[in-house]
């Protein structure tokens, strides 16, 4: 069966969570959290996200983010690969860390992103780890109020522009929000078709992107199973060769092609990359 289609545009909001495989946890420590967030800084900087809201659990974690370039699907495979990675290596594991891809809901930010950012980042308090939102490091919660100068990857000021143009008034108004928020019942309870929070209008121009996404990524996936496979690309050919070939003319992922050669993905892009330069 086909995997869900991913709505990415320009400018989109998101809410991402992701849980570990068999409700395993993906943070065991400190230390792994501390790790995941140096990671999503540099997946924030490389793909340009903003980060507007997050909150780190034991076996999952949430998002509100949003993505000036069309590139949701791209980053969250770096940021879930890259994170996977150090952890199987740290913990001496092998395998999946997470339960399959990610789930995302797609946020109107006039009428739903306040509210997705509160629920996110009351999760401590609803599973009885904190009393106070403010006691949990490990949300951008506490970040808020905090000087923004430290974290590079945080983007707080459009949540506090609903509060006010002062800065101390804004966080006040957005403290006291988030506290009238504990005991609310979730906002995704009122997402469109699963996946879409937001008005009559909004739900309205997303399901017309879907429509012509759909359409895109049909076309791409029937090209996709009737390109040449890699043993064929391979045959005859000088590594180095071939692994420029399926990357840059074929149009396979670095990762598919580096277990296919037994490199890593970032070997094969630098391969595939000083080809294509070179050509």
């Amino acid at each position: 069966m086909a995997r869900p289609l991913r709505i990415q545009y320009e400018g989109a909001f998101y809410h991402i969570t992701a849980r570990g495989n068999e409700k395993k946890d993906i943070f065991t420590n400190d230390v792994d959290r501390n790790r995941f967030i140096k990671i999503l800084e540099s997946v924030a900087e490389k793909y340009r996200w903003i980060v507007h809201a997050y909150c780190l659990m034991g076996n999952h974690y949430h998002l509100v983010i949003e993505t000036p370039l069309k590139n949701l699907s791209a980053g969250m495979r770096q940021l879930n690969g890259v994170y996977t990675q150090s952890f199987n290596k740290k913990h001496g594991r092998i395998g999946h860390l997470f339960q399959g891809r990610f789930k995302a809901y797609l946020i109107e930010k006039e009428s739903y992103l306040l509210e997705v950012c509160r629920y996110i980042v009351l999760n401590p308090v609803r599973a009885g780890i904190v009393h106070d939102p403010l006691e949990w490091e490990y949300s951008s919660y506490r970040k808020t109020f905090e000087d923004r100068k430290r974290y590079i990857y945080l983007y707080p000021d459009l949540i506090l522009s609903f509060f006010s143009n002062s800065l101390a008034d804004a966080q006040k108004g957005y403290m006291t929000y988030v506290r009238e928020g504990i005991g609310k019942e979730s906002p995704f309870k009122e997402a469109h078709g699963g996946f879409i929070l937001g008005g009559e209008k909004f739900v309205k121009s997303v399901m017309e992107k879907n429509k012509i996404i759909d359409c895109e990524e049909i076309a791409k996936r029937e090209k996709y199973v009737s390109k040449l496979n890699l043993k064929d690309i391979f045959t005859g050919k000088e590594r180095d060769e071939g692994i420029a070939i399926a990357i840059n003319r074929w149009r396979y992922s670095l990762e598919d092609v580096g277990k296919f050669v037994g490199l890593h993905y970032s070997c094969v892009g630098k391969i595939a990359k000083k080809a294509k330069n070179n050509a």
